[in-house]
């Protein structure tokens, strides 16, 4: 069983703290089986969270062996990382342990030297400190997190849910992922101006949504050549008013949403046949291989068979 240690320091960010906590423990593998282990670990037994203390089980010892450290993010990411906590990141690292950070556990994890030259996120609000405080660094404000392979970093808050859910498709593949997604009810659609490749796992519709239904039928029916005229039929609304409610409820564009419906399904296809590329961008909509490539590419920013040699089974 993977196992994921989640260093807590001091005036760590509870929501941070949490997030991986939650995200892993739903993985659930076919069976039942979870698919992770977890560790929560401080330097010292308790831990100052700001509105309360922390009692962590596992001292830095707990980060030995670990197949993944996360490092949350703190209320004080100026602060001097202890000598203990740098060495015992150091030699995780060493021994090829992967690390990722939420929100501003870049600084910390910066502090050891871990990341210099790569490319590296945090909260927006702290980008321009974290890259004059580590020259080194080359800081992407405006993504959700960077994927470095070994070391990977994200953006504040919920982006640190969609750094989990991108680690657990790593680990397990899409299946596992997009039902740990469903059951942390991740937003419709993640716009993330992003460079660096990021999974878009599969859509968790909100129960109850008005285009639940809508929505439901376009996943159907991704292989149709579809307009939005079609869509604003099969919804029984206008164009303008569809447009509207799709935004209010989805964050983006009914094509765009459909766009990307697609291209989660060729990921899942590309991990789990070996059925030709051109043959899965027909399967799941695209009118041409051409099309298919360019698409595909542009959302996740690799190739169809770049995907596929990461992700294939």
């Amino acid at each position: 069983m993977h196992t994921v240690a989640v260093l807590a320091l001091d005036q760590v960010i509870p929501f941070d703290l949490s997030t991986p906590i939650e995200a892993f423990s739903r993985a659930r593998l076919p069976g039942g089986r979870p698919g992770y282990r977890i560790r929560v670990c401080a330097q010292r037994p308790e831990i100052d969270a700001g509105a309360f203390t922390l009692r962590a089980p596992w001292g830095l010892d707990g980060l030995k062996g670990a197949d993944t450290i996360i490092v949350p993010g703190t209320a004080t990411p100026f602060a001097p990382l202890p000598g203990a906590v740098r060495d015992a990141l150091r030699a995780a690292a060493a021994a090829g342990t992967r690390m990722a950070s939420i929100c501003s556990g870049a600084f910390p994890l910066a502090a050891t030297g871990l990341l210099d030259g790569l490319r590296v996120t945090t909260h927006w609000i702290l980008a321009d400190r974290l890259a004059a405080g580590h020259p080194r660094l080359e800081v992407a404000p405006d993504v959700l997190y960077v994927d470095n392979g070994q070391f990977l970093t994200s953006a504040g808050a919920a982006a640190g849910l969609d750094l989990c859910l991108h680690l657990i498709r790593r680990d397990y593949g899409s299946a596992v992922a997009a039902d740990a997604a469903r059951l942390s009810v991740m937003p419709l659609e993640r716009e993330g101006g992003q460079a660096q490749f990021i999974a878009h796992d599969h859509q968790v519709t909100p129960r109850g949504a008005e285009l639940e239904p809508l929505l439901v039928w376009l996943q159907d029916n991704l292989a149709r050549t579809l307009t939005l005229d079609d869509i604003s039929a099969q919804a029984g609304m206008s164009t303008r008013t569809l447009i509207r409610r799709f935004r209010e409820q989805t964050g983006t564009t009914p094509l765009r949403w459909l766009h990307r419906a697609r291209v989660r399904q060729a990921q899942h296809l590309l991990e789990t046949t070996r059925h030709p590329v051109e043959r899965i961008g027909a399967q799941v909509g695209f009118g041409s291989p051409t099309a298919f490539r360019d698409r595909f590419k542009k959302t996740t920013g690799v190739s169809p068979n770049a995907y596929r040699r990461a992700f294939g089974s």
